[in-house]
């Protein structure tokens, strides 16, 4: 319609064109926000949840070392059912070796390696190849003792925490057949427990609890976790060394011990075995995540320390 016209005020259009078109920008406006606002609504949840993957520390696991000759190892000693009692908050790396005394492990550089997988506890055991009529292992006991302190110093030394371990008994059966152990091992036994106080280091009196669990069971019963070995081709029973049934058994004498000694692994510490029938590793498999992990701490430097030499040696 023109300007002009009857009945028709052009400033009162131009108002209401002027009006018109500030609500329309206003609705947009606000539609932008709501927009916005819905956007930011489904964006909010998973911000923190990036944020949070990318920040997360994984949780440090206790590495414990295990330090001994085969009566400690996994094929043929508690090494292998200690392993079983373990929660998933610890981990446990074999470094003991068939054979070897306090002396030798040590001349072979095995210590050397051991310290290098940087574990937080050391549990060390000697003490069966330190015995008489063994060239190259055996030691006097002036030696054996200086070994096992030094054992307890150099541990502490890089920070970590030693624990000492009297020697497994053997099954030396009194001849009389009272049901009685006539253990060669007192000596050293003694004399670990000695350090201990000394040292003020922790102490598990293996020794005293195995002799007493072996007299408790009897001659008989000790067969059934007892290995068999071949001598001058004719079969014998293995009166030092472990079965699956007598890894799990006498591991757990260890744990017991370990709990009251060092209280703070006790929640790391189970009080079954993971495995109600587990089965040993064959020889030597045993050592295959211990070159692992020191092949990591030391950039994948030599293994020498743990080659497989006389790996079923006492």
């Amino acid at each position: 319609m023109r300007a002009g016209a009857p009945g028709i005020n052009p400033a009162g259009f131009e108002f209401m064109n002027a009006t018109n078109n500030r609500m329309a920008a206003a609705a947009l406006w606000l539609r932008s926000r709501l927009v916005l606002a819905t956007m930011g609504l489904m964006l909010a949840p998973t911000v923190p949840l990036l944020a949070a993957e990318t920040t997360a520390v994984p949780a440090h696991k206790v590495r414990i070392v295990l330090v001994g000759d085969s009566t400690v190892t996994e094929k043929s000693g508690w090494g292998f059912g200690f392993v079983q009692f373990l929660k998933d908050d610890l981990e446990c790396l074999n470094t003991a070796m068939g054979g070897r005394s306090s002396k030798s492990f040590r001349d072979e550089g095995r210590w050397t390696n051991a310290l290098a997988l940087k574990g937080d506890y050391y549990l060390i055991q000697f003490g069966h190849n330190n015995e008489p009529g063994k060239p190259g292992r055996s030691t006097d006991m002036t030696t054996f003792v200086q070994d096992m302190k030094n054992y307890v110093d150099e541990a502490r030394a890089v920070g970590a925490k030693p624990i000492l371990i009297t020697p497994l008994t053997r099954r030396q059966w009194d001849k009389s057949a009272n049901g009685k152990i006539k253990s060669s091992l007192m000596p050293y036994a003694e004399e670990v427990k000695r350090i201990g106080v000394e040292k003020h280091v922790p102490v598990l009196d293996l020794h005293a609890r195995s002799l007493v669990l072996c007299e408790q069971l009897g001659r008989e019963e000790c067969l059934k976790f007892s290995p068999v070995k071949v001598v001058e081709g004719t079969n014998s029973v293995d009166n030092t060394h472990l079965n699956a049934r007598g890894s799990v058994m006498f591991a757990r004498l260890v744990v017991d011990e370990l709990r009251k000694a060092v209280p703070e692994l006790a929640t790391g510490l189970r009080t079954e075995p993971v495995k109600t029938k587990p089965v040993q590793p064959e020889a030597n498999s045993g050592n295959v995540e211990l070159r692992a992990a020191l092949a990591k701490e030391k950039g994948g430097a030599e293994e020498a320390g743990f080659k497989e030499r006389n790996a079923d040696a006492p």
